[in-house]
């Protein structure tokens, strides 16, 4: 059994987490089929990358609008394989359909650029393998895909075994709107993610999961220096101080740690409240909690699904259990149910007074809001929120946006909102997302993310060229105002020339 799914005898038993019922059985890859996988991505690489960016970008923009024609399939799928509900699995499908900003910002991180009399152009690295986690079985496929795609590469594909049904579709999907063998789906557990990984023909790895199964990708990976980008796990803190909307934080409080069950790497999972005020908030807290209902995703009125798996389920117990043995008040939930009943459902829980070390080093990954009460300074904030190994994403919550914008820099994490989750509706799509410490290697999304599906090429020349003797690729692709590149290259070494002539005057 990994990650609580049943593998036997060469199939993932997928079953439904609110009943138990085995959904379907899904072959595993095999080593030949593996090996093909990768053969087929590496044939036809090539042509895809003979095509302009803007073709590139025009058909990836196809492939993620496709999903739109399998939304309610997708959505249901979803919520049978791993729980979350039909209203968040369908949000899900819709956010990723269409993509055309989110591909053009893309393009535009990987297109020629003119830096003085140098001309910048980018190569992709061949074959990605993407490795995509259960929580998020559109959203994070079609996040490591996009980019790795318009850069010019073509991908392998190993979707978590919690979600083969869904994430099989999402690749079926782009595969299926995009040319052979450029898109690629094995189905598998971590045996097969360490086979595809370590595959002497990989050119490069995109991962989204767990610290310790990205630990040993990149241990793998090392073997021939391949690159790699991993969103790893988060024990993400919120910081409330005095002086903060207690109400707007109470319910961010809940929404973002309870949001998919709390299955969200970016989930609110410690809550460090200023002493002053902690006995008004978790009153707020315990009743904003209190209006989350419990049930199969596909009932209309449930808020909190089951937990993807038993196994998972029983992790998020402990910790609770964990907690409360160090001294933590249990003021909702906390209980699992009845052993007749069906399904690996846990309720909404706040615990209060939790100690800091009690929940500090691993991931809950469930629906607990957990308080812990500080002294109110802001040095003693900083302290609690960055004792952590992991840093991805953070929150500070006050009335005076200078003193939380200051807390804020200060917090070692990627992102960290001022008075809102950095998941929320406002963050741009260009803003980087990035993991500190143990929450990841590289960086999600943004140019700096986008560029890392490529790498850099400089063509440096001792005078500018003919326009005809310039690089096909640099004319297709350029940014900017349609001029020759030649000219622009001229322009260039000149101010170049200029500059450097001013410093030696």
């Amino acid at each position: 059994m990994v990650q609580g799914v049943v593998i036997e005898n060469g199939h993932i038993v997928d079953t439904n987490p609110a009943t138990g019922a085995v959904i379907q059985r899904v072959r595993v890859s095999t080593s030949s089929e593996i090996d093909a996988a990768v053969a087929a991505a590496r044939t036809a690489q090539p042509a895809w990358n003979a095509r302009s960016l803007h073709e590139r970008t025009e058909l990836v923009k196809q492939a993620c609008a496709a999903l739109a024609g399998k939304r309610q399939q997708l959505a249901k799928l979803i919520t049978s394989e791993m729980g979350k509900t039909l209203s968040e699995s369908l949000e899900e499908v819709d956010d990723n359909v269409d993509m055309a900003a989110y591909c053009d910002l893309v393009a535009q991180a990987n297109a020629p650029e003119i830096d003085g009399g140098s001309l910048i152009v980018r190569h992709p690295h061949g074959v990605v393998a993407v490795c995509a986690p259960w929580n998020y079985p559109v959203e994070e496929i079609v996040l490591l895909c996009v980019p790795a795609l318009i850069a010019g590469n073509a991908v392998v594909v190993k979707p978590s075994e919690v979600v083969p049904l869904s994430s099989g579709l999402v690749v079926e999907t782009l595969r299926d709107a995009l040319p052979s063998g450029l898109v690629n789906l094995l189905q598998g557990d971590g045996d097969v993610g360490a086979k595809l990984t370590g595959h002497a023909l990989v050119d490069m790895v995109g991962f989204t999961g767990s610290t310790a199964t990205g630990q040993k990708i990149l241990n793998n990976a090392s073997k021939t220096l391949k690159p790699v980008v991993l969103e790893c796990g988060g024990k993400d803190p919120m910081v409330v101080l005095e002086d903060a909307d207690l109400d707007l934080a109470a319910k961010d409080a809940v929404a973002y740690s309870l949001a998919n069950c709390g299955q969200v790497c970016c989930a609110v999972e410690r809550v460090y409240v200023a002493a002053s005020v902690a006995a008004d908030f978790e009153n707020k807290v315990k009743a904003e909690a209190s209006k989350w209902k419990v049930g199969d995703g596909v009932d209309p009125d449930t808020t909190i699904g089951p937990m993807a798996s038993r196994m998972q389920r029983d992790i998020v117990h402990s910790h609770v259990t964990k907690a409360t043995q160090a001294g933590a008040r249990c003021v909702l939930g906390g209980q699992l149910p009845g052993s007749s009943e069906r399904g690996n459902y846990y309720p909404a829980t706040v615990l209060a007074d939790v100690p800091h070390g009690a929940l500090r080093d691993e991931e809950t990954f469930g629906p607990v809001v957990a308080l812990s009460t500080f002294d109110g300074s802001d040095d003693t904030a900083v302290a609690l929120a960055n004792d952590s190994r992991y840093g991805l994403t953070a929150s500070v919550y006050s009335s005076d946006l200078k003193r939380a914008g200051a807390v804020a820099a200060r917090l070692a994490a990627g992102q960290v909102g001022v008075n809102t989750n950095p998941l929320s509706g406002m963050r741009s799509i260009r803003c980087p997302f990035v993991g500190h410490k143990e929450s990841g290697y590289g960086t999600h999304s943004g140019f700096d993310g986008w560029r890392q599906f490529s790498t850099p090429k400089s063509l440096i020349y001792a005078e500018a060229p003919a326009d005809d003797a310039v690089p096909a690729v640099a004319k297709r692709d350029r940014r900017g105002p349609a001029v020759p590149v030649a000219a622009l290259i001229a322009f260039g070494a000149g101010v170049l020339i200029t500059l450097v002539a001013t410093r030696r005057a």
